[in-house]
């Protein structure tokens, strides 16, 4: 197990075990964080834990060429049932993936810790939001950081049917407008499959993370 201090430095991804547990400790200082997410190094972890961080192998990815958009889902898209914003409500779309309760999980590793430091680092214009709006509310969204050509999802959240799909592809689209490589998905998860994910070897994540 690597322990991390005060030094700005994590031991190489090919340290990680099995299940891309890879160093403890640490802090959350946008420094840090910046520096994790560039060399292919997430945290997580639960309220009450201290600071995991990992690099699991394989890596759950998207490349825009293979997002899937259903034909039920391109229906909804073109009616417009949806406003689709960027980068207007960071924290409001952090906090609803924090309460969000999902399928298979007791609690939620977004702790407010995390809320704060990504809400720093949404500050400094590296983590963005996506906003999914209905009728004024805010309904669904994803957020993450942006790495200039690598996009690193971290959650979604959805109140209503479909929502996070829709910011999902109008994200993805935007990426690929402005040439990104991909969309960073970090672990498999079958509704991400659904949307033309795949799972590639973490060295090949590296290698297009630092091209």
């Amino acid at each position: 197990m690597h322990y991390l201090t005060k030094d700005l430095v994590f031991p190489p991804v090919s340290k990680a075990s099995e299940d891309g547990f890879l160093a403890i400790g640490g802090d959350l200082s946008p420094e840090r964080l910046i520096l994790a997410y560039k060399s292919g190094i997430f945290p997580w972890f639960e309220e009450g834990d201290p600071i995991l961080w990992w690099s699991p192998n394989p890596r759950m990815v998207l490349f825009f060429e293979d997002l899937v958009v259903s034909k039920s889902m391109r229906n909804i898209l073109n009616r417009d049932t949806f406003k689709v914003t960027f980068n207007q409500d960071f924290r409001g779309v952090i906090s609803n993936c924090q309460k969000i309760k999902r399928e298979g999980q007791h609690g939620t590793w977004i702790t407010n810790e995390m809320i704060e430091a990504y809400c720093k680092l949404n500050e400094l214009g590296i983590a963005k939001s996506v906003e999914v709006w209905q009728e004024g509310e805010l309904v669904g969204g994803l957020y993450g950081v942006d790495l200039g050509t690598i996009f690193c999802g971290e959650s979604m959240f959805s109140k209503v049917t479909n929502a996070s799909k829709v910011a999902f592809i109008h994200w993805s689209r935007h990426l690929e407008a402005n040439n990104y490589k991909l969309l960073d998905c970090q672990i498999y998860n079958p509704h991400l499959e659904s949307l033309g994910c795949r799972e590639i070897a973490r060295d090949h994540f590296i290698e297009i993370l630092k091209s």
